[in-house]
Parts: structure tokens; C-alpha cells; sequence
């Protein structure tokens, strides 16, 4: 009976290891969650949820009554208590679900859904977080544990454990640790060695029940060549973990709207939509506002927006000096800004103005000079690096004197399929300019002077035409910056400007020594290239939140209608502010209370309390270590109390760690967890030397009648009668039946005891009697019908408080 709750002849019930080694291959499957989610607080929860299951599975089987389905519904039901309890508070007496608790769990789960949506691996260790993977490694438990013990199936849980690492291997930027497929795979091939040990087990008559040989080694040999292959494959063929390929290469992954990375398509319909506020950058040294730049679209498709165009090339390496852009002049003075990237992972690697320099970077990262912009073959998360740029920008009027020949590829040219009302509209516009610039400004002016109805909103109008781009001009006039750099860039081609559109980040707001770069800043612009001097900014987006930045070549026609000739070598005349209703103190920031009610302030470990967890831990695996391979070996057979005392230290230090588990969610929960397992320690020793003594009779060894008559005698000692040293075994035998009022059956199986210990005491080559087992089941069976024991007897057992009797003459109490 493989992994089930196995009954001994005489009805007692014995718990398998099957159900713990279970819950202990699943929660080693849920480490590799550590790759997208941060901390370790999640991980003592996981381990939590999965004893809860394990053990509402235990104690419903030991009913011997429910089916199968029942048992599950009962875990599914004690998963829902448990999750009540810990992150609600209208449940009905705290922990049982009502329509109110429910409730506010969904709303916990839709905030970690939200967290999914929007969240970089890996993500924060919020309370929505923890709920959503206590919940599915939950389920997950509930389905290894059925498998595995209900069905006695434990192989074919290796396949949704399988799956556990699926999840996290689809989401990670690289390779999943070695370590977490050393766990999983040794916590499977345990599991399997097990079920293997209890068919051996039955094989050979020591359960109930019939069996086949032994697994273990073929378990152990098995999960041994799983964890080489798993290795081996994973350090060679970059399969699981990797997030894709070479941007522009086909499927291109970059960060995509369901990160915190920006699409590398923009849409001339949707919404603008990042979810909840995520901090992004923070930037040091930068003198004034300005565009952080992660990548610029050239190739413009028809009715649906901008893309990255072809296959990005080799370029160079992104670390050190970097080669200079198309028109670059080489001058200006060189700013070091430093980037400290905190939630973004993606393929691209954002920069100011036009780099000169890039420094911390690693081999990875390659940069474009022809797009401006840095990027690597799969997205990753950079540390902090150091970029030299040049912010400062031409003149009005330098950029009205910019003549020659556009030296950048024809493709910024491009503009296919641009209806003629939309192009009519462009060339009416530019109509009467005489450079470049002014045309580039006449269509920039456009949108953002306020008289043509233009309004920044995430929201856009309902379409009433077919071409998305002439919905917009016309009709709807309203939408998000994607939109608004869409529709300018595309018209500046149409009139024979080259143009490209900018995806990056607005200037953020002041944070103490840095400034905070959020999601709320993502943004979209257009750059359009001047011959000799660059690309160059033109924004033209009405945003009104003070978070735009307006060149000095433009911010100088604003302020009176005409050029002010304002310096070459200024930069930017907006000042960054802070979002509207944010505040600039650490409160905005991703590790304090946000909006959502999501935050995780109050759940700071101490960082003693790790270091003790850690410390008890290892030592509790070292004690049981000893107590189990260490009594096979034999060398701690030589002292016979330094077993039992290793055991019991064992024992005491696994309590310790349980309770500084359940310190970490509630420390008045670990001091009553620690007074019932104080209160529970006599029952739970009784029942080791119960299952000690048992064992040996049903070894049949030497010990087999000894073991049988100290088990014996000590049913007796907790039911309140004592066999004094100085009797014979016939006669105590007699005071048992007596004492107890054994019938029939008990009677006969104490008489066979009796005999197999006097044949074991006094026969020169005594053997072990094949009919002993029965017998004592028998004597047990016999006992509990005719004198069971009380519930006080059961909790405070009398043979381990009181194991000795007081004298001689000492009769029933």
C-alpha cells in the first residue's frame, strides 16, 4: 500500500513517510521561483501551505472512511482556510471563509494578477504575490500528494512538478540556478525510493498488502541521471530560462507590453497601459531635463505603426568610447551621467543625448550608432552604469542653416501607404517654410498649440474611418504619445524629412541626491535628422503635467514668437517636476506603500532571525542525519542511550525551526505553536517506541519477544496498572488479563507472547516465532476494545512520564 496510511494487525495505525516526502519534493520544485521572485519570506510561506496540505491529507485519510475525492476536497477546503487567515481579516472566527473574506481574497489575488501584468522577473515579494504562488503551489501540492499517496503513484507526479519549473524557466532572463534542479530532482528520485522501500516492505510481509521489489537504487540512479542531463543540457543548449532572440530577427521579445520594458511596436490604437507604478531608473548627474532614450523605430507599416525595421546589425561593443552617430559633429561638452537601472530588464539599454562613452557595461551589450541606440541579443537586467553624452543641442537658427545631402539610410525616407488626405494635410502645413526646420516646427506646432483640438488622453476616440493615422487627424484627435509621434513622423516623411520615432522615458522627478524615472514616464517622441548636426528632438505630444521636455531650439520660438538666439550649448529650458499628487520623499518608491495597498513595509526579518533559522536548520538535518544513518552504520549503537537522545535532539531542533518558520508570519502563533508541541511531546514519544517496538517484533529478530513484551507492558503502565520487576512473565501475564479483562482472543495472543519470550530468555537456540506479530496485535486489539484508554492517557502517557514503578508491591493505581 504505497504511500497510504498502512494498518498493523490489531488496528494501529501507522502514518507512511510517503505524504511528507511528497510535500517535500514540491516545495523543492517551488525553488525555482526564486528566479522571478526576490527574497525568501514567499519561500517560508510556500513551506507552510504545503505542511497544511499535507497534513489535512494525513488526518482525513486516517479516518479510514473518506474516498478519495473527499480527502482532496478537504485539502482544497484547509489551502482556502489557511489563505483566509493569513491575508484577510472577515473571516468567520478568523480563519473559516465567508462571503466577505472571499471576497477580499479575490481582490488580493486581482492585485497580484496586476503585479504579473506588469512585473519584471523578478518581481517583488508583496503580500499579493505570496498569495497568488501560495495558491498554486498549493494546488500543486494538492495534486502530488493525491498522486503520490491517494493513487499511489508517485512517478506520475514528476510530471506536474515538471511543470512548476516550466513557469519560472518561460519567465527568467537566464538559465534557472543548478541548484534548484539538484533539489527538485533528489526530493523526486527520495520520493520515488520511498515508494519503492514500502513495495519492498509489503513484498516481505512487513506491511499489509502486497508489493514488488525494492526501487530505491533504481530511484536514486534515476533522479541521479535526471540532475546530469538537466545540467549538462542546460549549461550547453540555452533552452530553458532564456527570454528570445535577436531583436528584429523574427519573434522579438524585447520587454513587451506584459513587462515593464517598452514594445518595440507602437499603435496608432490601444491604450497606454503599464498597470500599477513601477520605478524604473534612477539617474545622478544629469544638469536638466532631458529624454532617456531606449530605442527609435524606422520601418512605418500601414494602419498599424512603427517597428524596428529589418535585422538589427553586429555594431560594437557598447563598453568604453562608442563611435559617433550620422551628423554628428563631434562637438559639445561631455556630461557623465550615471543610470541605476531598478526594475528594467529588457534588450535595450537606455542613453542621453548623443553617447560618447559607456562604462560598467558588460560584453553583452552592442551599440547602433545608425538607431542611437544600445542593445543585446536576449533582455537582461544591467547594474548600474555610467554613461558620457553630449546634451547640448544647436541653435534655432544653426538648424534653419543646415543644408547638404541626408548621409543616413534611404529607409528614413520611407512612407508607404500614407492616405493623400493625410499627406494634402502635411504639405499645407509646411507650405511657405523655407528650411527644414521650420517645417519640421510648422508640424510640431500643430498639434501642440491648442487650436486644432489636439488633447493628450489614454483613451482614444471610437474610429470612424478605415486608415487608423486619418481617424486620428480628423476625427479623433485625441490619444497617448505613441499616437502623436506616429502620426508627426510619418507626415515629416510624406513632406520629405527624415524621421523616426523615439521610445523612452520623460525626465521622471527629483528623489532626494537622484531623480525617479517611473512607468509613468515611458513616452514617445519623434527625432528628425538635420544634415551636421543629428537627429533632433521634436515632442509632439500636448502633454500638460509638466513632464515634457522642450529643446531650447523650440522653447526659444515659444517664448515670443521668434527666435531669441539662444546658445548652441544650451540644453533644455523645462524643469523636471514631480507628478501630479506624488510626492517627492521615498514614499513613491516601489518599496513603500503604493496605491494598490500592496506594499510590504511591515514585513522586515530580522536579519538575526534568518542566521538563527538558517543555523537550527542545519542542525536539525545533521541530528536526523545521525539518528537514521548513523544507527544503520552501528557506531551509534555502542552507547544505547545516545540514540535516542540524538533522536530526541533531532526532534527538539526540527520544533525550533517550525516555530521560527510560523515567528516569521505571527511570533504569539510560534509560542502557542511551541506550548502544543510541548504539550504534545509525550504522546508523540510514546508513539516513536511504539512504532520502534512493532518494528523490531515484525523483524522477527533476536529482540523480536523482548520488543513484544516491553510493548506489552507499557499498554498496561498507561492504563494505570504496573508489573512489578520481580514477576515472572507467567505471573504479570496473569495480573494483565486480570487488570484489563482481556477476552478470548487477547487471552490466546498473550499466552503466545509469553511463550515466544520465555523460548527467547531461557532457550539456548531459541527462534523467533512466525505467529509473534499476530499474537501481539491480538493482545493490542484486546486491550483497546475491553480498556481503552482515556483521552488524558493518550496525551500524558503514563510509561513515559512514569516509567518506573515506585516498588515492588506496587498494584493498580
Amino acid at each position: 500500500m504505497t504511500g497510504r496510511t498502512a494498518v498493523r494487525p490489531g488496528g494501529n495505525w501507522v502514518v507512511s513517510r510517503t505524504p511528507a516526502v511528497a510535500g517535500l519534493a514540491t516545495l523543492c520544485a517551488a525553488t525555482a521561483l526564486t528566479s522571478v521572485i526576490s527574497g525568501v519570506l514567499w519561500l517560508v510561506y510556500l513551506a507552510v501551505t504545503v505542511a497544511v496540505v499535507g497534513g489535512a491529507g494525513v488526518l482525513l485519510r486516517a479516518t479510514r472512511r473518506l474516498p478519495g475525492p473527499l480527502v482532496v476536497a478537504g485539502q482544497v477546503f484547509a489551502l482556502l482556510c489557511l489563505l483566509v487567515t493569513i491575508f484577510t481579516r472577515s473571516g468567520v472566527l478568523v480563519f473559516l471563509p465567508g462571503a466577505q473574506s472571499l471576497s477580499d481574497l479575490f481582490g488580493v489575488l486581482g492585485r497580484a494578477l496586476e503585479e504579473v501584468q506588469t512585473g519584471v522577473p523578478p518581481v517583488p515579494d508583496s503580500p499579493a504575490m505570496r498569495c497568488l504562488v501560495m495558491l498554486a503551489i498549493g494546488v500543486v501540492a494538492i495534486v502530488v500528494d493525491g498522486l503520490a499517496v491517494g493513487a499511489s503513484a508517485p512517478a506520475a507526479s514528476g510530471l506536474v512538478l515538471l511543470c512548476v519549473f516550466a513557469v519560472p524557466a518561460s519567465l527568467a532572463e537566464e538559465m534557472l540556478p543548478a541548484w534548484t534542479f539538484v533539489f527538485g530532482a533528489a526530493a523526486f528520485a527520495l520520493l520515488l525510493a520511498v515508494d519503492g522501500q514500502h513495495r519492498h516492505e509489503a513484498w516481505r510481509g512487513r506491511l499489509p498488502g502486497g508489493g514488488q521489489n525494492g526501487s530505491g537504487p533504481a530511484a536514486t540512479a534515476v533522479g541521479a541521471l535526471a540532475v546530469v542531463v538537466a545540467l549538462v543540457l542546460g549549461g550547453s543548449m540555452t533552452l530553458v530560462g532564456t527570454v528570445g532572440r535577436l531583436p528584429g530577427t523574427g519573434d522579438e521579445i524585447g520587454g513587451g507590453s506584459g513587462a515593464l520594458g517598452l514594445d518595440p511596436m507602437t499603435e496608432l490604437r490601444g491604450m497606454l497601459n503599464q498597470g500599477a507604478t513601477r520605478e524604473m531608473f534612477r539617474v545622478r548627474g544629469l544638469p536638466s531635463s532631458a529624454y532617456l532614450r531606449a530605442m527609435t523605430l524606422r520601418e512605418y507599416v500601414p494602419n498599424e505603426g512603427w517597428q524596428l525595421g529589418d535585422n538589427l546589425p553586429e555594431g560594437v561593443a557598447a563598453l568604453g568610447a562608442l563611435p559617433e552617430q550620422p551628423g554628428d559633429p563631434g562637438d559639445g561638452e561631455v556630461t557623465e551621467v550615471q543610470v541605476e537601472p531598478v526594475n528594467w530588464v529588457d534588450n535595450w539599454l537606455p542613453v542621453y543625448g548623443r553617447p560618447r562613452a559607456i562604462q560598467d557595461v558588460d560584453e553583452n551589450w552592442r551599440y547602433d550608432p545608425g538607431r542611437g541606440m544600445v542593445y543585446s541579443v536576449r533582455a537582461r537586467k544591467a547594474g548600474q552604469y555610467r554613461l558620457e553624452t553630449v546634451l547640448s543641442t544647436p541653435s534655432a537658427d544653426t538648424l534653419r542653416g543646415a543644408r547638404g545631402d541626408y548621409d543616413v539610410d534611404p529607409v528614413y525616407l520611407e512612407a508607404p501607404g500614407v492616405p493623400p488626405r493625410v499627406a494634402e494635410l502635411a504639405r499645407s502645413l509646411v507650405n511657405g517654410s523655407g528650411n527644414q526646420f521650420d517645417r519640421a516646427t510648422a508640424l510640431y506646432r500643430y498639434f501642440t498649440d491648442g487650436t486644432q483640438g489636439f488633447s493628450y488622453t489614454t483613451e482614444t476616440a471610437e474610429g470612424q474611418g478605415v486608415d487608423a493615422l486619418e481617424d486620428f487627424l480628423f476625427n479623433g484627435k485625441r490619444g497617448y504619445c505613441e499616437q502623436y509621434a506616429s502620426a508627426m513622423a510619418i507626415m515629416a516623411r510624406s513632406v520629405g524629412m527624415p524621421a523616426r520615432v523615439a521610445l523612452g522615458f520623460t525626465a521622471g522627478f527629483p528623489t532626494e541626491d537622484f531623480q525617479t524615472i517611473t512607468t509613468q514616464d515611458a513616452h514617445a517622441w519623434v527625432e528628425i535628422y538635420f544634415p551636421g548636426y543629428g537627429w533632433m528632438t521634436f515632442d509632439p505630444t500636448p502633454l500638460s503635467d509638466g513632464r515634457g521636455v522642450t529643446p531650447p531650439y523650440i522653447s526659444g520660438l515659444e517664448a515670443d514668437d521668434e527666435e531669441d538666439g539662444s546658445s548652441a550649448t544650451a540644453t533644455t529650458t523645462t524643469t523636471t517636476t514631480a507628478a501630479p499628487g506624488a510626492s517627492t520623499s521615498a514614499s513613491v518608491l516601489p518599496d513603500a506603500q503604493a496605491g494598490d495597498g500592496t506594499a510590504d513595509g511591515g514585513t522586515t526579518i530580522p536579519a538575526w532571525h534568518l542566521v538563527l533559522l538558517g543555523v537550527v536548520a542545519v542542525l536539525a538535518a545533521l541530528l536526523t542525519w545521525l539518528a537514521l544513518v548513523g544507527g544503520r552504520a552501528g557506531w551509534l549503537m555502542r552507547l544505547p542511550w545516545l540514540r535516542p537522545a540524538v533522536a530526541a535532539a533531532a526532534v527538539v531542533a526540527w520544533a525550533v525551526v517550525l516555530a521560527l518558520l510560523v515567528a516569521l508570519l505571527w511570533w504569539p502563533a510560534a509560542i502557542a505553536l511551541l506550548v502544543l508541541l510541548a504539550a504534545a511531546a509525550p504522546a508523540g514519544l510514546r508513539e516513536w517506541r511504539r512504532r520502534v517496538r512493532l518494528r523490531a517484533v515484525a523483524g522477527l529478530g533476536p529482540d523480536a519477544a523482548g520488543a513484544a513484551w516491553q510493548e506489552l507492558v507499557a499498554e498496561s503502565v498507561d492504563r494505570g496498572t504496573r508489573v512489578p520487576g520481580t514477576e515472572t512473565v507467567r505471573v504479570a501475564a496473569r495480573r494483565l488479563v486480570k487488570a484489563h479483562n482481556l477476552d478470548e482472543q487477547g487471552r490466546d495472543g498473550l499466552r503466545a507472547v509469553v511463550g515466544a519470550v520465555e523460548r527467547a530468555w531461557y532457550s539456548a537456540r531459541a527462534e523467533a516465532d512466525p505467529a509473534l506479530p499476530r499474537a501481539v496485535a491480538d493482545v493490542r486489539a484486546s486491550l483497546s476494545r475491553n480498556a481503552p484508554l482515556a483521552l488524558r492517557a493518550k496525551v500524558l502517557p503514563r510509561s513515559v512520564l512514569q516509567p518506573r514503578a515506585p516498588g515492588e508491591n506496587d498494584t493498580n493505581e
